[in-house]
């Protein structure tokens, strides 16, 4: 196996993942319309996050007891099943990877089979690891494009979302959910003036995040 060493910690990662999925959930109101999205309870004690970004690629990142998978598809990748005579996973992109975890992969909707990069990381380890793949000369995974929506700071975010969404992002919001699980009324109204507020919290509070100020909604 091979160990990779661009993701952070799997704490870190977790909150990341919820915070974008928070913040597209003010910003857009139509869930299909998402380019993240976090479920706490997938499953008895697992939470699963999901970047798609509506053309035909997807992460889909799975957190459970026994570690963390992550499983990206890019379906422009040299390595997708569907670019190759014989619709097949490319060797390797599985290989090492704990039972424990690739057994989540089995249901259906999270589509084992269309994938170019996985990684993991079981509970207790220090490092993310892959198989060991031979990729052809030129060839892309697609794993640096779709890790990279998994915006590190409150500015790649604005950055992203002004131009997904096509509207100006307040940076101040984002930056308060990026440091705690916690945001106002006022925030969520300064993010997007049109957002239906009472329809965002339950979403919101599914996600654990604190709305602090719900006096302001009377």
């Amino acid at each position: 196996m091979a160990s990779r060493t661009v993701l952070p910690t799997p704490d870190e990662l977790k909150r990341r993942l919820l915070t974008l999925a928070a913040l597209d959930m003010i910003l857009c109101p139509e869930e299909w319309l998402r380019y993240h999205t976090f479920i706490p309870n997938w499953a008895p004690n697992v939470s699963l996050a999901k970047i798609d970004n509506g053309a035909g690629d997807h992460l889909f990142v799975l957190f459970a007891p026994e570690g963390v998978i992550l499983k990206g598809f890019d379906h422009e990748s040299e390595l997708s099943p569907h670019a190759r005579d014989e619709y097949a996973v490319w060797p390797g992109i599985y290989d090492g990877a704990p039972e424990a975890l690739l057994a989540f992969l089995e249901d259906e909707a999270l589509e084992k089979e269309d994938v170019t990069f996985c990684i993991w990381r079981e509970t207790g380890d220090s490092q993310w690891r892959t198989g060991k793949v031979r990729m052809p000369k030129g060839a892309d995974d697609g794993s640096d494009f779709l890790l990279g929506a998994i915006c590190e700071t409150p500015e790649d975010y604005a950055d992203w979302a002004e131009g997904y969404f096509d509207m100006p992002i307040p940076i101040e919001p984002v930056k308060a959910l990026y440091e705690a699980p916690a945001i106002s009324v006022e925030a969520i109204r300064s993010l997007n003036p049109e957002r239906n507020v009472e329809e965002a919290l339950p979403e919101l509070e599914a996600l654990g995040i604190t709305v602090t100020d719900r006096g302001r909604l009377s």
